[in-house]
This record gives structure tokens, sequence and C-alpha cells, in this order.
């Protein structure tokens, strides 16, 4: 909001200035703010600051020394004992004040390499999550999701809006617990994923994997162990017993995917075992 990027290489600064210490906040931000430089013109990244000094026609050395000095926090705390030395040789150069005093204030620098392996992957995620969006969401859920809920988050977005509100109310009254806080978060891109017109599909007995939310029919199907209650081990042990054909009965889903009866009965509950008898047993009177 402060500096506007219209640029690759402005976002790549962005990363520069958010993942270093005393290089925005105090600094950077406060000239911008005051027109004394632009985002092009501030120091972002650790290599900006050898670039800069020997475009202005410094030793490559010492612009090296320097950077490295003022990327450690040495300046800063004061024990870059060669500092009076490189300050009278920036002036010598024409490096401006500003921006000596921008370097005495920086304790630590992103190295620009990082932040444009950051920024590149970002931007890779953001493009899935424009023009391939039910992708973007499939590994967003499977991979980074902490708290995905089934019972609150695949029957639409009234029950999804009705959650987040929940959780506020508690939140306002300090009694939300950290899971709840976490699974707010989820309740979010949840909302979002919504409000972009897409949905989710049941969760299956068969179709469903074990742990990676799945794209079908231009929708996602939830893994088995977003139930709540269903835990990663009896999920894979499902898919696993699943392998050798479809299961008879409940007790025989019980017996090769070895679940006890709670899970048994969480299955029931989201309505994967309908239509499934309770044993393998005929009943003659039936």
């Amino acid at each position: 909001m402060d500096t506007h990027p219209t640029t690759f290489d402005e976002l790549i600064r962005l990363s520069g200035l958010s993942h270093g210490t005393d290089v925005w906040l105090g600094n950077a931000q406060t000239l911008i703010e005051q027109g004394i430089v632009t985002l092009q013109e501030a120091i972002c990244c650790r290599d900006d600051i050898m670039i800069y000094l020997i475009k202005k026609g410094l030793p490559p050395d010492k612009a090296f020394k320097i950077m490295e000095s003022v990327r450690k926090g040495k300046v800063a705390k004061g024990k870059e004992a060669k500092w009076p030395e490189y300050v009278e040789l920036m002036k010598e150069h024409g490096v401006p004040d500003w921006y000596m005093k921008s370097c005495e204030k920086i304790k630590y620098m992103f190295p620009k390499a990082h932040a444009a392996a950051y920024v590149t992957n970002a931007f890779r995620i953001a493009w899935f999550k424009v023009h391939i969006p039910l992708a973007y969401y499939a590994a967003y859920y499977s991979i980074r999701s902490k708290a995905f809920d089934a019972q609150y988050m695949i029957f639409g977005k009234e029950k999804v809006k009705n959650k987040m509100k929940e959780i506020e109310i508690k939140n306002q009254k300090k009694e939300a617990t950290n899971a709840e806080l976490e699974m707010y978060d989820d309740l979010e891109i949840v909302l979002e994923m919504y409000e972009r017109g897409l949905e989710f599909l049941p969760v299956d007995l068969y179709e469903s994997d074990s742990t990676k939310f799945k794209i079908q029919e231009n929708k996602l199907r939830p893994p088995l162990n977003s139930i709540p209650g269903f835990g990663t081990v009896a999920a894979q042990g499902v898919e696993r017993a699943r392998k050798d054909g479809k299961f008879m009965s409940i007790d025989d889903l019980k017996v090769r995917a070895k679940i006890g009866t709670s899970g048994a009965e969480m299955l029931k509950q989201f309505g994967c075992l309908d239509g499934m008898s309770q044993s393998n047993q005929m009943s003659l009177f039936g």
C-alpha cells in the first residue's frame, strides 16, 4: 500500500524490505513517505548496496566490504571500526547523506537471490490461484491447511459463515482456542472459494484420497482424513483395504481397514456407509 509496486523487480525489493531488520520500518518507509527516495532507489536487499556503490565509482572490494558490514548489522551496532573511513570514501564519490544514514540503521539484510526465489514461487502460486483455482485450492488444503474440518467446510458457505461468526464471538471474549483460530484461517480460504463459485463433492469411501484433495467433476473431493476425528492412519487403512475390492459390510470394513467402531461411526455420519449392512450375515427372516 505504501509503495504501489508495478514491476517484478519491485516485488523482489518488497521481499527484501519485509525480510530485513530495520530496513523498512523507520528507514526506507520514512524516506519513501517523505519523497526523498523512490522504491527503486531505496536499499532493499544486501546486493543493492554493492551494486550501487560500484556504479558510484567505488572500488569493488571496498563496495563489497561496506555491504558486508551493513548487512551483518556491524555498522548499526557501532562495531565497524572502518565506518568513518568508508563514509569519507562514499562522500568522495557523491553518495548522498540519506544513503549512509540508511546504512547506519540496518541490522540484517536479505540476499537478493532469496528474495527472487520467494517472489518467483509466490507469483507461480498466484497464477494458479487466478487461472486454475481448483488446482490452487486442492494444493492449499492438502499442504498448507492446518485445521480443515469437513463438518463445517464442505456443506456450503452459510455453514462456513456461521462457524466464523462463532469463533469471532469467542475470540472477542478471549475464549477462542488456538485450534479454533487456526480453523478460522482455513474457513476464510474456504469462504473465498465458495464466493468464486467453486464447490466440494461429498467425502466418499471409494473416491476420496486418504489425505489429499482431488479435482473431480470440476469440484473438489475432500480426503477421508478431513472428517473430524478420523485420523490419517485410519484413512490410509481404508485406502489400502479398498484396493482389494468393495467392502461387503461395515464389519468387513472394520476388519480389513483396521478401524474401530468409533471410526466406522464417523464414516457413517458423513454418509460414507449409506446402503451398507452391518454384517455379512444374511437374515432368513429379513
